[in-house]
């Protein structure tokens, strides 16, 4: 195995978004704003934070508009600039830091978040690297850091593929890879079975798997020789499966909080929570919600 740093991380976005749909049908839904930056703006900022500094985008029909938001738009900058504003311009110029570079694949047919990731093999080659699901937003603790910072930190210690967990109500295990395990460390459990979707009654605890994984090169032969599995999908889950018997794979209990902004519920949570901590309407919409709603609190 490659023990170099994680330079790497893969976002699939292939996906359709039909549960946003009609907004989805001609946006990707990674794009969806949350309060003034994508989805998929949230999730490479955070594997900035972590020292990644090769995006590798899995893409699909019609997700141009990923692109070219990470790409440079001379005009806007051009006019920015010409009307003095400086603030908005370098905000703009932000959204790809310096030393930072975008790689752009085709998913060609919709066959699971297994097959995106195998997807990426000729440019992530022989290190380990980062998964990124955009529409799970994380927000660390306040003053903390992000999840896959906490993530790329871990395996610097263990050198082992780390997933990200959180406990969920044991009526919502089928919605989720399942792990059972046994202590490892501080947050940590060493993964001995893993379910993709489990019934309630078949599933080995309530600790589900959630959008950030960290992986090492040796997931690419199990993902190679995978079957479909549920849904004539080639699922990651099946493969971290195989991956267990090769070497110890770690749940991780992430410091933070996850907003699952695949479900309309979770995205409107998700908008109230960062909007009433905004440096620039924070404070104006948090009397908003106060007055109207009651309440100051956004769901954090």
């Amino acid at each position: 195995m490659d023990e170099k740093r994680v330079r790497k991380a893969v976002f699939p976005v292939a996906g359709l978004g039909t549960r946003f749909l009609p907004v989805t049908k001609a946006q990707p839904k990674e794009m969806l704003p949350v309060v003034d930056k994508p989805l998929i703006q949230y999730a490479v900022e955070e594997a900035v934070a972590a020292g990644i500094t090769e995006m590798v985008f899995v893409t699909g029909r019609s997700k141009r508009a990923i692109e070219d938001h990470f790409d440079v738009n001379y005009e806007l900058e051009a006019d920015l600039e010409a009307k003095g504003k400086t603030e908005l311009l370098e905000m703009v110029r932000a959204v790809l830091p310096p030393g930072v570079r975008c790689i752009y694949l085709r998913q060609g047919q919709a066959l699971g978040l297994g097959h995106a990731v195998l997807c990426a093999q000729p440019v992530v080659g022989n290190e380990p690297f980062a998964v990124i699901l955009a529409d799970d937003l994380m927000r660390p603790v306040a003053g903390g850091t992000a999840v896959m910072a906490q993530m790329t930190h871990l395996f610097g210690q263990h050198h082992a593929s780390l997933v990200a967990v959180q406990e969920v109500p044991r009526t919502e295990t089928r919605a989720y890879g399942i792990v059972g395990g046994t202590p490892w460390g501080e947050r940590t459990e060493r993964i001995r079975t893993i379910i993709e979707k489990p019934e309630p009654e078949d599933a080995p605890s309530t600790l589900a798997v959630v959008g950030r994984y960290l992986l090492t090169p040796r997931i690419f032969q199990h993902l190679a020789r995978q079957t479909p599995g549920k849904g004539g999908e080639i699922q990651l889950t099946d493969a971290i499966a195989r991956l267990l018997d090769d070497e110890p794979v770690l749940a991780y209990r992430f410091e933070g909080k996850r907003y699952d902004c695949g479900s309309k519920l979770g995205y409107l949570q998700a908008t109230v929570a960062l909007g009433r901590d905004h440096a620039e309407i924070g404070p104006e919409f948090r009397a908003w919600l106060e007055s109207n709603l009651g309440t100051s609190e956004g769901g954090q």
